[in-house]
């Protein structure tokens, strides 16, 4: 196994980081007090090509593989969790599920803008009643002929007020179950879509989490992603997908949390040395730093296998389930090493470790996950 990133890979790498730390950290702390969605940090990065990585350079995107597009996920994670959720969201579900399954017309109308950061998209499945439970579809889809009339709720969706197109998935027929599910592209201003009021988080408090009411909207055919009851599918095909994303969203909350712990514990004295000169410490270091490594090494063979045209709904599963585990512990963690002032703002670090708890939950709970590994393990 060859972990060696290649040189486009590091100079990603690169450019995320050194974004991350001129961009993104200047104003983290007044975006996430505020509750301030981080619009023009978002363009800057439309501009950069990080809203369309692995997006074919025909459709205005990048053309990279997932591997650099992880890599760019941590960096951007190590600062900013509010801005790189926006990346996640737009490249892993959105972009990726319209240009595997949508179709020419779809991707000349929708896929170039969002690729090249005109405008972003939002991923709208969860429900008041169908969270983990994405067969519990509310949110109905009637066919109406020529269209469909779109009726319901979903909650929680990140970008819910600033995207531009929504990827909607909703029940048209009741009786066939999770196989009369339809994925809808729905556009924002659309008669009758409203968006609700921005939820107040623990975490990535700059990213806009809202609900989003449908009262008899009107969706042309030519708007439904691949045939008739292939929304279902669609939705666990794409989310496989973002659940990469996520780890590494989640790999760079915990990189980024361990980083301060060890600049500080090399700075700040007790007892007449640098505390990193106390056991008690310099252990808490070694076990981040381990933990660390073994959560990367899960996202890079989970984008590997996605590179490679492998089934990664096993390896992205055991990468979202550990980094995010490792997410938590590490912030928790880094958050003790720098004592009081690990309480304050000012230091970062209660900030990830308050970030980090949502990795656990969206795009599938850790349970979820469990469930996803352990009937991969026991019935292949």
């Amino acid at each position: 196994m060859d972990f060696t990133l290649s040189e486009e890979q590091l100079m990603i790498q690169q450019a995320a980081r050194d974004f991350a730390q001129n961009e993104l950290l200047p104003g983290v702390i007044e975006r996430d007090d505020a509750q301030r969605f981080p619009t023009e940090e978002v363009k800057k990065m439309g501009d950069l090509g990080f809203l369309g990585m692995m997006v074919d350079p025909k459709y205005g995107g990048s053309g990279l593989d997932t591997m650099s597009y992880v890599i760019a996920m941590e960096e951007l994670s190590k600062v900013d969790a509010s801005s790189s959720v926006v990346v996640s969201v737009n490249n892993s579900l959105v972009c990726w599920g319209l240009e595997t399954f949508g179709n020419e017309a779809q991707k000349e109308k929708y896929l170039t803008p969002l690729a090249t950061g005109e405008m972003i998209g939002a991923f709208c499945l969860s429900e008041p009643e169908a969270g983990s439970d994405a067969t519990s579809q509310k949110t109905t889809a009637i066919d109406k002929g020529d269209h469909y009339v779109l009726n319901g709720t979903k909650n929680w969706i990140t970008n819910g007020n600033s995207a531009g197109v929504h990827l909607v998935i909703a029940q048209t027929d009741v009786e066939k179950g999770h196989k009369g599910i339809n994925a809808l592209i729905v556009e924002k201003g659309t008669p009758g879509f409203e968006i609700g009021p921005k939820e107040n988080k623990l975490g990535i408090r700059g990213s806009d989490t809202h609900s989003l009411l449908f009262n008899d909207v009107k969706v042309p055919k030519e708007n439904r992603i691949g045939e008739d009851g292939f929304g279902f599918k669609f939705a666990m095909k794409t989310l496989a997908g973002g659940r990469i994303g996520i780890a590494a969203q989640a790999l760079g909350i915990a990189a980024g949390a361990y980083e301060l712990a060890r600049k500080y514990a090399k700075e700040r004295k007790a007892f007449g040395t640098e505390i990193a000169n106390h056991q008690a410490i310099a252990f808490k270091l070694a076990d981040m730093h381990t933990q660390i490594a073994a959560a990367r090494h899960l996202v890079y063979k989970a984008a590997w296998d996605k590179d490679q045209g492998n089934n990664y709904d096993l390896s992205g599963a055991m990468a979202k389930l550990y980094a995010s585990q490792v997410a938590m512990e590490t912030t928790v963690e880094a958050v003790q090493v720098h004592g009081g002032n690990g309480f304050v703002k000012d230091y970062h670090v209660e900030r990830l470790m308050r970030d980090a708890k949502i990795t656990q939950i969206y795009e599938g709970t850790s349970e979820i996950q469990k469930i996803v590994i352990s009937r991969s393990i026991l019935h292949n």
